[in-house]
């Protein structure tokens, strides 16, 4: 299949490492180095690697649908564009802007704990100046080039690998006593898994860890994005998916299967950073500084990965008569810079609701932000699910299809089912309970803005498009 024109104004220059780690950053952000200790306490040792991997299987049924329609059609605005090709326009474009919102705010959210974390270390400096000054950083990182965006993410995710791997290797030698524990403790075996029984709290608290846990695996989606700009895309990206997969759900399990077993789960619930707790059990110098260092790196790679996913999704947007023209032009290096500066403005503009409105305009940004990675991933598989439909009825062969989503139609319905559950769910959960109360009428106004103000562009775009 042929790639739309759109994409020989972008720069194909990302390799499949680059799209790996870019992925994989999107994954392993803060919440991973922070609420672990949360799930670990709510649903006790078993129950939290119960449901890491299960929100690992639900990543990997996405991933089997996005790899598919990725290879088929390697495009910048992903999801977007197959939810507008394959479900319907107006669908099309309330994914679009959502997830365009989402991201935006996630970068506000991202640098106003990079300034939190400075704190730290220069507690006399403003948390405004550290806003300011990484905000600059990442938006002449990502101003520069693809390829520039991609090697500084790749480096960002290398620092958070690297800090799991030493963990699981330390911390599991440790747990088996291999390597003594700082003080002379005794090794704890699998002591913490057995004592209190599998589910401590019953099983109804590991499925409310999985709401959590399903949210953590967000951002792997960030390959389809990044699919338009990668070399060779018949190659890259189902090397990429299956690395970032089967690697994710490894670290993840290993992770919290290691951090579970050297930390008592009554413990880990309360504690600010499991992992800072577990490596000064390990006896390694400065355990806080170190943490710090890494989370502040986990957080400008989200950061980074947010502002490229927000760019890219406005130049789709454009292309696809869904917003102005402007947005989809691109710079002598490929990069959609008014793209860019309009994302980055909306963060600029999300910080200011934060320092001025927090409980009331920034809350509400927030909380929209946490329903439209689900959202963006029930598109993916009904997406996936359309496409195949509509190949075969046109008269393409499976077989010919480069990457093929297996098990057709069960892993599609089944990946847009658990997360339809996981959005249901957010309603019975106090503390997501907003993105529902605020997403539903964001869903809707989009809707609204479609078909009074771009119904007729879209569908004036695409008659031109077919008689050029």
């Amino acid at each position: 299949m042929q790639e739309i024109n759109q994409q020989q104004e972008l720069k194909r220059t990302m390799k499949s490492r680059h799209l790996f780690m870019i992925a994989l950053g999107g994954v392993i952000g803060t919440g991973f180095f922070l609420s672990t200790g949360y799930t670990v306490g709510q649903a006790g040792p078993f129950g939290a690697v119960l449901s890491y991997l299960i929100g690992g299987l639900s990543m990997y049924l996405i991933m089997l649908c996005l790899g598919e329609l990725a290879v088929a059609y390697p495009v910048a605005g992903s999801f977007q564009d197959y939810t507008t090709r394959f479900i319907n326009p107006a669908t099309g474009f309330t994914i679009g802007w959502l997830y365009w919102l989402g991201w935006a705010v996630t970068v506000a959210l991202e640098l106003i704990s990079i300034g939190m974390l400075m704190d730290r270390w220069f507690p006399d400096v403003s948390l405004w100046v550290w806003c300011l000054v990484f905000g600059i950083i990442l938006f002449v990182v990502n101003a520069f080039s693809a390829r520039g965006f991609a090697e500084t993410e790749f480096w960002f995710s290398s620092i958070k690998v690297l800090t799991i791997i030493v963990f699981i290797i330390l911390g599991g030698a440790a747990m088996f006593g291999l390597i003594t524990l700082k003080g002379g403790e005794a090794a704890p075996m699998l002591n913490n898994f057995t004592k209190d029984g599998l589910f401590p709290n019953g099983f109804g608290a590991v499925l409310m860890t999985m709401l959590a846990v399903n949210f953590s695996f967000q951002g792997t989606e960030l390959i389809g994005i990044a699919s338009g700009e990668s070399e060779n895309p018949d190659k890259t990206i189902p090397r990429a998916i299956n690395q970032t997969v089967w690697r994710t759900i490894l670290f993840f399990g290993l992770a919290i299967f290691v951090l579970a077993g050297l930390i008592p789960w009554k413990e880990a619930g309360v504690m600010e950073s499991p992992f800072v707790v577990a490596f000064e059990k390990l006896g390694i110098p400065y355990a806080a500084d170190v943490m710090n260092f890494v989370i502040l790196m986990a957080l400008l790679s989200v950061a980074n990965s947010g502002l490229y996913a927000t760019t890219r999704m406005l130049y789709s947007l454009s292309h696809n008569g869904m917003a102005s023209p402007i947005f989809g032009k691109v710079t002598k290096k490929g990069v959609p810079l008014n793209a860019l500066i309009l994302s980055m403005g909306f963060a600029c503009l999300s910080l200011l609701s934060y320092r001025f409105a927090e409980d009331t305009i920034y809350m509400s940004l927030l909380s929209i932000a946490g329903v439209t990675a689900v959202l963006a991933w029930m598109s993916i598989a009904a997406s996936q699910f359309f496409f195949r439909i509509k190949y075969v009825k046109e008269g393409g062969k499976v077989e010919d299809l480069k990457f093929k989503t297996p098990l057709f139609p069960i892993v599609p319905i089944l990946a847009f089912v658990i997360n339809l559950v996981v959005l249901v769910s957010q309603w019975f959960d106090p503390a997501t309970r907003s993105a529902i109360t605020f997403g539903v009428p964001a869903i809707i106004i989009c809707y609204i803005v479609y078909f009074l103000f771009f119904r007729k562009k879209f569908a004036a775009l695409q008659e031109k498009r077919v008689t050029e």
